[in-house]
Order: structure tokens, then C-alpha cells, then sequence
């Protein structure tokens, strides 16, 4: 019965779903609701689905989901997750607000209203092995170099590839690529009054540099436009891949997994740039929402509150995600099995965010389709860039 049970949507990972089911057990040890946890994993296509596409958080399906920074404006268009700024106000978690970094609290503001709590992070790093390199590369030139001079071809998938990326085609992996690429050229993908802009020597050079790279097997490994960023930092854990750039939280997971083949030999670094371009990293990250539709606003807004204790944001780092705590990044366990932990607030300082807007959606998936066509057609960078202009000025996003 759905009165009977406690519903919460993640993102398939499993630290997050070992980290969820642990800290509702210790909830529920205390608040003894007597609700049943039925914890649903889901990968980012089905989640976004079971949230929006299908209303799932406005009509009762959950009490509680995962949701993607890249999400929140969309979100709030549809109402679909409670305000939880009156709550902030009367009952805050302990520390509230200065036990976290401001750049974990500002995208779930929309308004006056906070749409959600932060629950995972880690900024995108350059992530690589310490056996294998002594120098990382500071360069996008001396990165594909490198990657090229550290593969090494095998038979069954033994061999080493230098990188992989992550770009399978789901709204966010390329996307994000991209805009890193873009960035680190001292390029912005929006003009001063907002309009998307593709026609710009930036974007020509991020994109020509990224189809080089991906459809380079001497260099990259050669399932890199199947893997999302979940495979392509379980293939680093594995030892078939030397350096990759990826989120901070994949980099900590193969350090310490116990299935990890490189655990003990990771560590992270500065994202390259292109020459006269500077480093940059890309702010998002997941918070836990109260669907508006829940049947248990109450108990939803307990269970929240309780995994932003200190005990429950380490938790949640020691079961392989990354709490958002400052605390947590500072613990002195955690730096003595991960001695890059505490650059975590260092990697804030060099972040950057997505624009809240209701249209990202559309944005993205025009840039999705845009950064796959480049490494999957050998047409070319400028119609496909005349191709992605062309769609977002004409709102022909399908």
C-alpha cells in the first residue's frame, strides 16, 4: 500500500543507493514511522521521466528523488518539488548555512523559494594514475599527447587506452564536455543577452578538439561515445584507462572500491586548458528534493534534515558518494584513505555553473545532438555548428 510505504527515486549508483538505505535505517531506528523504504534505482533517462515526463512528483509517486542540479529551473516550472525554505528558517540542520560551501546552496534557489538540500558532490577534475603519470598535463595538446604516448593496445580489452570520455548521448555527458572544452578557451556559450551562441571561434575550436580526441583510438578508448560518466569511471576503476576528466566522486570510488584496480594510485588534478585559456571546473551536483505530491511532507522533511548531520554527510562519503559538508571534506580518516579529499573546497573556487533556465533542457539536448553528430558524421564542424544555431533560434528542439 502507498500509504504504507516511504518512496525515494535515486540515481542507479551504488553508493548512493548503499548510502540512502543506511541512513533511512538509522531514521527509522529513531523516528520509528513504521513506513516500509522503497528505494527504486534509476538511470538518468528513467529518472527524469519518472520525476517530470510522467508528473511522478506531483501525483504522489514519491516522497522524496534525487535531482540534478541541471533540473531544478525545469522543476520549479512544473512545481513539482515542496519549498523548503520556511523549514530552513524553523528547524535547520545543524551548521545551516555556514557548514557548507555557498556554491552548494545556490542553485536550488529559485526565488525566495529552496527547492532542495544538498546530498552529493564534487566538482569535474582531471582524474589520473599516479603510477603511470608523474606530471599531469596542463594542456588540451600535451593531454591528447600524453593519452597517446600511454596506450597501449591488448587483446580482450587488456589493453591500456590513455583516456576515455564520457559521451553517450543522454542530455548531460556531452554537454558538459562541451562546455568545458568551451570555457577552458575563454569562450561562453550564451551572449550578454542570453541568446545561445554557437557562431564563435570558441565553439568551432572546443568542438574540432573534442571530435579529434574521442574518435582518436591511439589515445581514447574506443567505447567512449556508449559510456556515460558512471562507465567511464567504473572503466578507470578496472585499469583499462590512464586519465580521464570526470566527476570528483569517481576519482575518490576508485581509490578506495575494493574491486578497484587502481585503488591506492589515483589522483586528481586541474582540468587543462587551451593556451591562453585558463582551467575551469563545472558545479553540479545532486540535492534531495520533497516531491510536491508526497503523501508524508512531514516525514520526507525529517529524513532530509537527517542526512545532512555531520554522522550522515560522512556516511554518505564513506559509502563511495561525496558529502557536501565542509566537515566532511576536512575529516582526518577520510584524507588519511583519500589524501585529495580536502582539495574539495579548492576545486569550488574554480567552478562554474550552469544558467537556471527553464529552457536548459532544450539547450541541452541541441548540444547533445550537436557533439554527437561531431564524433559520429564526418560532417562538418562549421554546418554543424550552423545546424545547432539554427535549432536553438528557431525552438526546434525535437
Amino acid at each position: 500500500m502507498r500509504n504504507q510505504t516511504f518512496r525515494i527515486a535515486v540515481r542507479q549508483f551504488p553508493p548512493f543507493e548503499s548510502a540512502i538505505h543506511q541512513q533511512w535505517q538509522a531514521f527509522e531506528a529513531e523516528a520509528q514511522t513504521g513506513l516500509t523504504l522503497d528505494l527504486v534505482p534509476l538511470d538518468l533517462h528513467d529518472l527524469e521521466q519518472a520525476l517530470f515526463t510522467t508528473n511522478g512528483m506531483a501525483n504522489g509517486d514519491w516522497d522524496v528523488a534525487f535531482i540534478n542540479t541541471d533540473w531544478i529551473a525545469a522543476m520549479h516550472a512544473q512545481r513539482a518539488a515542496a519549498d523548503l525554505a520556511p523549514l530552513l528558517k524553523s528547524d535547520p540542520p545543524e551548521g545551516y548555512p555556514q557548514a557548507w560551501s555557498p556554491s552548494l546552496l545556490r542553485l536550488q534557489r529559485m526565488g525566495d523559494a529552496i527547492l532542495g538540500v544538498p546530498y552529493h558532490d564534487g566538482p569535474e577534475c582531471l582524474i589520473y594514475r599516479r603510477d603511470l603519470i608523474d606530471d599531469p598535463p596542463t594542456t588540451w595538446d600535451s593531454f591528447h599527447a600524453l593519452a597517446r604516448s600511454l596506450t597501449r593496445p591488448g587483446l580482450h580489452g587488456t589493453g591500456l587506452s590513455g583516456t576515455a570520455f564520457a559521451a553517450f548521448p543522454d542530455g548531460h555527458n556531452t554537454v558538459y564536455d562541451f562546455l568545458l572544452q568551451l570555457w577552458t578557451r575563454n569562450g561562453e556559450l550564451f551572449a550578454p543577452d542570453g541568446r545561445v551562441q554557437f557562431h564563435t571561434p570558441e565553439a568551432e575550436a572546443a568542438l574540432t578538439f573534442y571530435r579529434d580526441i574521442v574518435t582518436d583510438p591511439t589515445s581514447t578508448h574506443p567505447a567512449s561515445p556508449t559510456l556515460d560518466s558512471v562507465a567511464s569511471g567504473n572503466l578507470f576503476a578496472s585499469g583499462s584507462v590512464a586519465m580521464m576528466v570526470n566527476w570528483f566522486g569517481f576519482a575518490a570510488y576508485a581509490q578506495t572500491s575494493p574491486g578497484s584496480a587502481v585503488r591506492g594510485l589515483v589522483e586528481i588534478a586541474p582540468i587543462p586548458h587551451a593556451p591562453g585559456g585558463r582551467s575551469a571546473s563545472l558545479n553540479v551536483y545532486w540535492i534531495l528534493s520533497i516531491a510536491s505530491g508526497s503523501p508524508h511532507p512531514g516525514i520526507a522533511w525529517q529524513f532530509l534534515r537527517h542526512t545532512q548531520t555531520p554522522a550522515m554527510d560522512l556516511l554518505t562519503s564513506t559509502c563511495g558518494a561525496i558529502g557536501t559538508r565542509r566537515s566532511t571534506w576536512q575529516n582526518q580518516a577520510l584524507n588519511s584513505e583519500i589524501p585529495f579529499y580536502h582539495q574539495l573546497e579548492a576545486l569550488h573556487q574554480n567552478a562554474r555553473e550552469i544558467p537556471q533556465r527553464p529552457d536548459w533542457p532544450q539547450i541541452a539536448a541541441a548540444i547533445d545532438r550537436l557533439v554527437t553528430a561531431a564524433i559520429t558524421t564526418s560532417t562538418s564542424i562549421q554546418s554543424l555548428l550552423d545546424a545547432a544555431q539554427s535549432s536553438t533560434e528557431s525552438g526546434t528542439h525535437s
